[in-house]
C-alpha cells in the first residue's frame, strides 16, 4: 500500500491523526468529516495514495462506491436523513482540498440549503451539445 508521510488521510489510516471511523476494510476507510455539511457527513477513502479516482485501480473505485452506499443507507436509517449526496471532488478547481481521492457522503433533510447552485452555462443548441459528447467519447477508448 502506497501512503505519502505528509497526506493528512495517509496520516489517518497509518492512525498517527485521530478520527472517528466508521468502516475500514483491507481497501478504504470511512470516518465523520470534521467539517461537516450536516451531522453525520462522513468520508470514503482509499487506503492507497492516490490524489485522482483517475489512476484508482478500479477494484478501489467499486470498494469505494459499495462502502459509501451502505454508509448512505446506514446514515439515512440512524439519522431520520431524507436523502443524501455522494460527491467527489476531482482536483483543486472542483473543489478537492486534501490531495487524496475521497468520497463524501452527507445526509439531506428537507429543510437543508442546496449545495449546489443552477448550471452556469447551457449548450447553444443540440448540435454543440452532440460535439461535446463526440468528443469525450472519442477519449473513452484512450
Amino acid at each position: 500500500m502506497s501512503l505519502i508521510n505528509d497526506c493528512v488521510f495517509c496520516k489517518i489510516i497509518r492512525s498517527e491523526l485521530p478520527c472517528v471511523r466508521l468502516y475500514e476494510d483491507d481497501l478504504v476507510l470511512a470516518f465523520l468529516d470534521i467539517a461537516p455539511f450536516n451531522l453525520g457527513h462522513s468520508l470514503v477513502i482509499p487506503k492507497q495514495h492516490h490524489h485522482s479516482i483517475t489512476t484508482l485501480p478500479e477494484d478501489c473505485q467499486g470498494r469505494l462506491m459499495a462502502v459509501a452506499s451502505k454508509l448512505a443507507a446506514a446514515t439515512l436509517r440512524s439519522l431520520k436523513a431524507d436523502a443524501f449526496n455522494l460527491l467527489l471532488n476531482n482536483g483543486s478547481c472542483a473543489g478537492q482540498e486534501v490531495p487524496h481521492v475521497h468520497l463524501h457522503v452527507i445526509p439531506r433533510f428537507l429543510d437543508d440549503h442546496p449545495i449546489f447552485n443552477p448550471a452556469k452555462q447551457q449548450y447553444k443548441d443540440q448540435a454543440q451539445m452532440q460535439e461535446t459528447a463526440d468528443k469525450i467519447r472519442t477519449k473513452l477508448g484512450e
